[in-house]
């Protein structure tokens, strides 16, 4: 019996129109090769510092999310590598808002190095409580979303 694989429900295209938030990371020595280009795997860390700046900018640190006893997994990640990131490089990472759901919602990322696109991504959440069950999204994030 041959077993289909899913396809993922989201593919990494740049924010569109202006995005609603840019944070600027440094690539470091440890997340680099011989020659000096950042790991593949390097690159979530920083679809992630996005994020949790986002939020912070927006007045809800993840911290205070959490202590909300709401938690915003991720369900999916793609990222479309189109040119290598290479070490001490400052990348801005403008992220723009996808779809929202009611307890899910995605996320698109321009990874970019002095405004040469390097790769763009997309992440998708979903909002789960302590126990890990999945949860309706806070009608703040649903506000904050809505107002880009």
């Amino acid at each position: 019996m041959t077993r289909q694989r899913e396809a993922p429900s989201v593919a990494p295209r740049p924010p569109e129109g202006a995005a609603a938030f840019v944070h600027r990371v440094r690539t470091r020595f440890a997340e680099t090769d011989a020659m000096g280009v950042v790991h593949h795997a390097a690159y979530l860390p920083y679809l992630e510092a996005a994020r949790v700046e986002y939020l912070r900018s927006r007045g809800h640190p993840y911290a205070a999310v959490r202590s909300e006893g709401i938690d915003l997994v991720v369900l999916e990640c793609a990222v479309r590598y189109r040119r290598p990131l290479y070490f001490d490089e400052n990348v801005d990472v403008a992220l723009g808002l996808g779809e929202v759901g009611r307890a899910r919602f995605e996320l698109h990322y321009r990874l970019e190095v002095g405004g040469e696109l390097r790769a763009t991504a997309a992440t998708v959440h979903g909002a789960v409580d302590r126990q890990g069950r999945a949860t309706r999204l806070p009608l703040w994030l649903v506000g904050v979303f809505g107002e880009h």
